[in-house]
């Protein structure tokens, strides 16, 4: 199939959607489909030899008025192409299938209003979103997206977002495909992890025996990172456990709240890391107390590096679960006691080695290569609804 992948950035580097695209891509090319890409900037030596590139050149400006500006472009540069399917990730329209990896900007607005424990906290943020020119930009863009015709077929990464659409535009079954997100496992692979795991801790000051919890996020806030803090002072001091933080450089305030609770000992703040493979390797298990994530990919990775995985109901990657046996699943990340009571079952050395045992097998039981050929069966049904017409 001859088949065009339309985003405005991609830079596997970066991590998430963009790593995504340059797996699909490889993985479409090495099938012998020919793989073209509308971009404004890409990488081209982490996508393969073959990809047909289309520079799409969007003047900057406004934040609420640049992804207006990529669909734009994106929908005049289809005009004259001829492609078997077209396919548009996050902010663009009129393609064949459109596939929101971030999930709904409605269901991502009201969940992150969540992140306010306090009601008048939550009552500011929401007055403060009806003064924001992107939140009325995007909500606007997003009905364009799903409810003007044609109507695209739109494949989502879980049956949470899948309801999501029902709610927020009443959207059925009939438009959606459900195919869960997956990564690559290959770009875990180590025969020497046991060696990287032991060098990796003594760079940390953390003994081999010593139970390590991972938490990997850009967006402290959303991912749930002051709740962890807050739960870790519910955990006895004995036995021990550390929390590695990896992600964004600014930790400073989060820092601050955990010496503030007396947990400072609890956590090593790590910040950035271009490779985060390393810290999966360190760990024994994850936490993600999101507010929000479509399908979050840290907890597939998670699982394929066999760590068990602690997360929310708001995380479509919950589905994946087999709850406790490889993870467990609490119902609000503001719940400190239970998110606390979590991450104590972590500390039973007897849980930790069978859950890790059965995150592996949940990893080998739902991979890229089924995400891939379920996503390849949707745009064969694409391309043959097209043929017919």
């Amino acid at each position: 199939m001859n088949i065009a992948l339309c985003y405005e950035s991609v830079l596997p580097a970066r991590g998430g959607a963009e790593t995504y695209l340059g797996d699909l891509s490889r993985r479409l090319a090495r099938d012998g489909h020919q793989v073209h890409l509308y971009a404004c900037r890409w990488d081209a030596s982490a996508l393969p030899e073959s990809m047909v590139y289309h520079q799409l050149d969007v003047p900057s400006g406004p934040r609420f008025l640049r992804p207006w500006r990529f669909g734009r472009a994106v929908e005049a540069a289809l005009k004259s192409a001829n492609h078997d399917v077209t396919v548009g990730f996050d902010k663009t329209w009129g393609q064949d299938v459109l596939y929101p990896q971030g999930g709904l900007h409605a269901a991502s607005a009201a969940h992150n209003r969540r992140k306010f424990a306090n009601p008048v906290e939550r009552f500011v943020a929401t007055a403060a979103k009806w003064l924001d020119p992107a939140a009325w930009s995007f909500a606007r863009l997003e009905r364009k997206q799903y409810l003007t015709e044609p109507k695209p077929i739109v494949v989502v990464n879980s049956r949470m977002v899948q309801r999501h659409f029902a709610e927020f535009y009443g959207i059925g079954p009939e438009q959606l495909r459900v195919v869960h997100s997956a990564i690559d496992p290959q770009r875990f692979a180590a025969a020497d992890r046991t060696e990287r795991r032991a060098a990796e801790r003594q760079r940390w000051g953390v003994p081999p025996d010593l139970p390590v919890g991972l938490f990997v996020a850009m967006n402290y806030r959303l991912k749930g990172l002051a709740p962890l803090i807050r739960a870790a002072a519910h955990i006895p001091k004995v036995p021990e456990l550390k929390l590695a933080i990896v992600g964004h450089p600014k930790f400073a305030r989060y820092k601050r709240l955990a010496e503030s609770l007396g947990v400072a000992d609890r956590f090593l703040f790590l910040g950035h890391r271009k490779e985060p493979k390393e810290a999966f390797f360190a760990a024994d298990f994850l936490v993600h107390p999101t507010f929000y994530d479509p399908c979050s990919l840290v907890a597939l990775e998670a699982l394929a590096c066999g760590l068990p995985v602690i997360t929310t109901r708001f995380n479509g990657a919950s589905e994946l679960l087999d709850v406790p046996a490889n993870g467990l699943v609490i119902d609000d990340p503001h719940d400190a006691v239970a998110l606390a009571a979590a991450l104590t079952a972590m500390l039973d050395p007897a849980y930790r080695a069978t859950a890790a045992v059965a995150a592996q097998q949940a990893a080998s039981r739902w991979t890229f290569d089924d995400h891939y050929r379920a996503l390849l069966g949707v745009f064969e049904e694409v391309a043959g609804r097209k043929r017919r017409m």
